[in-house]
């Protein structure tokens, strides 16, 4: 939304500020400012001049010699310009001066200085102006020639600000205005949030109602069928139609938009759709069948051609505006080329209506057309501003004697909009906003945005055009960004939060990271979306529930087409990167979602599941990962001992290096090394290490309650034992042994040495465990720890597990 300072001014009285303290103070107040142009930004010291004389130049046939009056002096001009005659007034740049660019329309940052000097030899105090070198061009300013100086109005003063008389003495503010604030993107809005901002006055262009005696219902009628996109629909009718250029005022504020000027009638629509921001059309009457105007929704492979000459195909989800026969406009985006207004217009039918905004904008992305109306209908304008657009139209058609306005207005509205209420609580406001104001001076910054309090209900009555407005808590942000932000004292939030305290699940996260980054590990982040192909290269069963995946409906491309199960393919192909750039010894972990489905297609949310997935190459074995595993469970407070169940029969793991994580009997997770196979899928030439750890469960069983115990007071006893057993007997069996027996008594035990060889006998391994006794109260003897040691021996033997000798 761009706008021009002098227009703002026209409805804000008594508005004097830089350029720089507007754009500051319209942002502190929520109009957002990205920045503005000043038109006369690179001119300077130009003025109004008339050539009194034209001589031809001595030394070149294309060059003349001019004497022109610029109010107090005359001075010589040498120039090539063609159009150049005695008496025209035109713009002189005086020595010293700056233009903006070259004829051909280029552009000089901080413009091109004028000097005086000589041109073949006689002297030239100054250069006359082509409207290009002014920084505007033809589109803006028509009447200016195509080659050679613009030529001033007859009535200009001479010796005048010739940027003054050229409407160049503006400033453009480009805004970034929110799609809730749909009543700004006019000017008649923004110069309303300006009133209220720098505290002036507020003043509406005078808008009365005119026409003749006769009465447009005699000439049209207006049938709306589709009245759900179509909430109201008003026009009225102009005879004696005069096309004519638009007055120079109205030039200049269109072109400073960046409108190009055109006619009269057209210009007077794109004005006023600027200035209240409602889109309004024209069609010629002479071409609507019927003198009737039917508003209805396309018909299935309906053609229709545009103003553009495109031939459009519709359906009915697009509305149309349609006379007895044929279809004359698709509505809300562009009328058709079969009712344009063309030269010879007598009669004309002016409409300003109310489109659903939702269904306008995709009406206008099926079609492949976006147009400055269609902008404007899609944000979801304000239906009583129908009738205030076509009012205002319609008086300028009069004053510029464009045509003879018909009484009278067809207006189909059969469901209005009310004004809006919301309760006035200004106790909660200053609460809500942490200041501490009367009710008094916030309704005095409400007053200037028009709000207005009903004292007797302690209600603000909301205006129409304020859509946006819907509870205290917006009537509190218009409190707030009057008094100002920046008056907003720092206050701590109320309630629980001001403790600061993270979640239970962060810090159990927190504990994820830093038991992995002090093993060692790296953090890796890795994508959500996932390909199909990944459960393959897992080597999943057809059957796995694993490649049950959430298929998102628009996917980037198949690579990322499915939501990841599992958390294994990010660690894998991290790993397998890191491979192959020759890293060495590369530790990664990650803290990332995995979503499955309750039921497919999806019926209800999946269940987000957080995994900790750890995965290492190099240095390090199972029995790293297994360490770095019961580190985290024991840091986040699971005492009890987590188990190892071998037979996980996970695809993607080794059949004999893998196993489930067991806690309390329930899987947690699972650790192992990759299968060989899947590691020559991912191109990783070296054993790979994973552990994935199901982070709900660990939330719903860690702590971090800890209880001091006092430094022991009494020595420990050590006892080793070597024993010799299958190889099917896995350790945990032991040590579970040593547990049970030893109870309170076991302060600790060590797996030392594990051994296969030429000295055991083919199918047992040989196993060493270190075992600590201690006791609170006393220091423990022989008869204490023999007994326990016989019980350990017993149960062990009873496996079938004998003490090497």
């Amino acid at each position: 939304m761009n706008t021009s300072l002098n227009w703002i001014k026209a409805y804000v009285p008594g508005l004097e500020c830089t350029d720089q303290e507007y754009m500051d103070a319209m942002t502190l107040s929520g109009t957002k400012v990205e920045g503005y142009k000043a038109l006369d930004a690179d001119l300077d010291k130009i003025v109004v001049g008339q050539i009194i004389s034209v001589e031809k130049h001595p030394d070149a046939d294309k060059l003349v010699i001019c004497q022109v009056n610029i109010g107090k002096e005359t001075i010589q001009i040498v120039t090539g310009a063609p159009n150049v005659v005695t008496g025209m007034k035109v713009p002189v740049v005086l020595d010293g001066g700056r233009v903006a660019g070259g004829h051909d329309g280029s552009k000089t940052e901080g413009g091109i200085k004028i000097k005086k000097g000589k041109l073949r030899g006689v002297e030239s105090n100054g250069m006359m102006c082509s409207i290009e070198e002014l920084g505007s061009s033809r589109d803006f300013y028509p009447d200016a020639p195509e080659n050679g100086l613009y030529v001033m109005p007859e009535d200009a003063v001479v010796g005048s600000d010739a940027i003054e008389a050229l409407g160049l003495r503006d400033t453009v503010f480009e805004y970034e205005i929110t799609n809730n604030r749909v009543d700004c993107y006019s000017i008649l809005g923004v110069a309303r949030e300006a009133a209220a901002t720098f505290n002036k006055d507020f003043v509406m262009p005078p808008v009365k109602k005119v026409g003749n005696s006769e009465d447009v219902n005699d000439y049209v009628k207006v049938d709306v069928q589709a009245t759900d996109l179509c909430p109201r629909y008003t026009a009225r009718l102009v005879r004696n139609i005069k096309l004519a250029p638009s007055p120079e005022w109205m030039q200049r504020r269109l072109a400073a938009s960046g409108i190009r000027p055109i006619n009269n009638i057209v210009d007077i629509t794109n004005y006023v759709m600027e200035e209240y921001g409602q889109p309004m059309h024209a069609y010629d009457y002479d071409t609507l069948a019927g003198g009737k105007i039917i508003v209805r929704r396309a018909e299935e492979g309906e053609e229709f051609v545009t103003l553009d000459g495109q031939t459009r195909k519709l359906d009915p989800s697009i509305l149309m505006i349609c006379d007895a026969e044929k279809s004359v406009g698709v509505a809300g985006i562009m009328g058709g080329e079969n009712s344009k207004i063309t030269d010879d217009v007598k009669t004309m039918l002016f409409e300003a209506a109310c489109f659903d905004g939702t269904n306008i904008r995709l009406s206008a992305k099926k079609i492949g057309m976006r147009t400055e109306a269609s902008g404007k209908f899609e944000k979801g304008l304000d239906p009583n501003l129908a009738s205030e657009a076509i009012d205002r139209a319609c008086q300028l058609i009069e004053e510029l004697g464009a045509g003879e306005v018909v009484g009278g207005m067809i207006d189909v509205y059969p469901q209005k909009n009310v004004e809006k209420r919301i309760k006035f609580e200004p106790d909660k406001i200053n609460k809500l906003l942490g200041i501490d104001i009367s009710a008094e001076e916030m309704l005095g910054y409400l007053k200037k945005i028009e709000l207005v309090y009903n004292e007797e209900t302690n209600e603000l009555i909301i205006p129409t055009f304020r859509q946006d407005l819907e509870c205290g808590a917006d009537i509190a942000e218009e409190v707030a960004r009057f008094y100002g932000y920046a008056n907003i004292p720092t206050t701590l939030p109320s309630g629980e939060a001001t403790t600061g305290k993270l979640s239970f699940k962060m810090r159990i996260e927190g504990v994820a990271r830093d038991i992995a980054e002090f093993c060692g590990f790296s953090q890796g982040m890795t994508y959500s979306f996932e390909s199909p192909k990944v459960f393959d290269k897992l080597l999943l069963p057809e059957d796995s529930p694993l490649r049950k995946a959430i298929v998102i409906s628009n996917p980037l491309g198949e690579d990322f087409s499915i939501m990841r199960t599992t958390s294994l393919n990010g660690m894998l192909t991290s790993l397998s990167t890191n491979y192959n750039r020759r890293n060495k010894n590369v530790k990664l972990y990650e803290l990332g979602n995995i979503y499955l489905p309750k039921s497919l297609p999806l019926t209800e949310l999946p269940d987000e599941r957080m995994q900790f997935t750890l995965g290492f190459y190099g240095d390090g074995d199972f029995f790293s990962m297994k360490g770095v595993v019961e580190e985290f469970l024991e840091k986040v407070g699971m005492r009890n001992k987590p188990e190892y169940n071998p037979d996980a029969g996970k695809t993607f793991l080794h059949p004999g290096r893998q196993a489930d994580i067991v806690y309390d009997g329930e899987v947690i997770g699972y650790l192992g090394e990759v299968h060989p196979d899947v590691l020559d899928i991912y191109s990783i030439g070296e054993k790979a290490y994973i552990a994935v750890i199901d982070m709900p469960h660990i939330v719903e069983k860690a702590t971090f309650d800890r209880k001091y115990e006092g430094i022991a007071k009494f020595p420990a006893v050590t006892r080793d034992i070597s024993m010799v057993m299958d190889k099917s007997v896995l350790v945990g069996t032991v040590e579970d042994i040593i547990e049970k027996r030893g109870g309170k008594l076991v302060e600790s035990y060590k797996l030392f040495d594990i051994y296969e060889g030429s000295q055991i006998k083919s199918g047992f391994k040989s196993v060493a465990y270190s075992i600590s006794f201690r006791a609170k109260d006393r220091t423990l003897e022989d008869k204490d720890i023999n007994p326990i040691m016989e019980n350990i021996l017993k149960d062990l033997g009873a496996l079938g597990i004998e003490l090497r000798s």
